[in-house]
This record gives structure tokens, C-alpha cells and sequence, in this order.
């Protein structure tokens, strides 16, 4: 199984290193490209095609302003969409954090925070949703979130430490 991404710009590039870098973690094939809602429309109906063929269980949009990437992702496949909004705009990313959550009934699409944060999240969530069908994925992200437990107790124990 395959994650598909698309980013809005060139400028998205650095927010979408974030969700490959989780992906590499844990061994998932992914494809991306840049590609716009409203620039290359076609060209994204295209991209979408093609990656299904290709295998891509799911997707993540990136994208920023007004940031209907994820909704047009959405509306041209059944597989699952999640958004992550860019910052950046006059208006601090806020006008791309709620076109990606205000999705209209019918069509919808996960919505994560904006930024790098929101797209390891995404990426995260991407594994959680291929985990339900891949046994290794699932173990896999049982492990991460055990270093994770075991990360904030370690933090805790050296701080203690130090203030003693």
C-alpha cells in the first residue's frame, strides 16, 4: 500500500518533507507531486487517477490560502483524504486551516493542523489508517508510541535530576 501526496506549491516542499521522513520511518511507499486545485485542476484529476492505479490507499493534500487541494482530492476519489493546511498568508494560515476543515457534507477530509506539525500528523494518521489492514504496520506504531512513553518518562527522570 502506497500514500499519495500532493503539495499546492513548490514553496509546500519543506511541510512535505515532514510526512516523508515518517513514512521512511516506517518503510511506506509514497508517491507526491505539486499540483493545484485551481492552477492544474486537470492535471490533479489525472494525478489522482494515476495513483490509485498505483496503489495509493490514501492521501494528503497540502496546501495553503485557500487551500481546496484537499477538497478537490476529495471529491475525485473514495480513498481516504487528509488536509493539512499551510501558514504563511496575510491572514496567518487561518484562511487555509478553515477551508480545510469546512469541508461541504458529503465530501470529506481529514483535517490536521497547520504546518510541518500537521504534516507528521498527517503522515502519522496515514499509518494508523493502513495499520488497520497490516498487521507489521500496527505493530510498528505500537512501538513508536512505546519510545514516545518511554521518551517523556526518560525527560521527566533527567529533569528531576538536575533540579535535585
Amino acid at each position: 500500500m502506497k500514500v499519495g501526496l500532493f503539495i499546492g506549491s513548490e514553496s509546500d516542499y519543506g511541510i512535505l518533507q515532514e510526512a516523508l521522513a515518517v513514512f521512511d520511518e516506517f518503510g511506506i511507499s509514497y508517491l507526491w507531486e505539486i499540483t493545484s486545485a485551481h492552477r492544474s485542476p486537470e492535471r490533479t484529476k489525472a494525478l489522482i487517477g494515476k495513483f490509485e492505479k498505483e496503489g495509493v490507499a490514501v492521501f494528503i493534500a497540502v496546501a495553503g490560502k485557500a487551500a481546496h487541494l484537499a477538497g478537490v482530492v476529495a471529491s475525485y476519489t473514495l480513498k481516504p483524504v487528509i488536509g493539512v493546511p499551510v501558514g504563511g498568508s496575510e491572514l496567518g494560515g487561518l484562511d487555509a486551516l478553515l477551508s480545510t476543515v469546512q469541508m461541504p457534507r458529503g465530501v470529506p477530509v481529514a483535517s490536521m493542523g497547520l504546518g510541518k506539525s500537521g504534516a507528521a500528523n498527517a503522515a502519522l494518521f496515514a499509518v494508523h489508517i493502513l495499520g488497520l489492514s497490516d498487521k507489521d504496520l500496527a505493530e510498528k506504531l505500537s512501538g513508536f508510541r512505546k519510545k514516545m512513553v518511554d521518551s517523556v518518562k526518560n525527560a521527566s527522570q533527567k529533569v528531576k535530576r538536575q533540579k535535585a
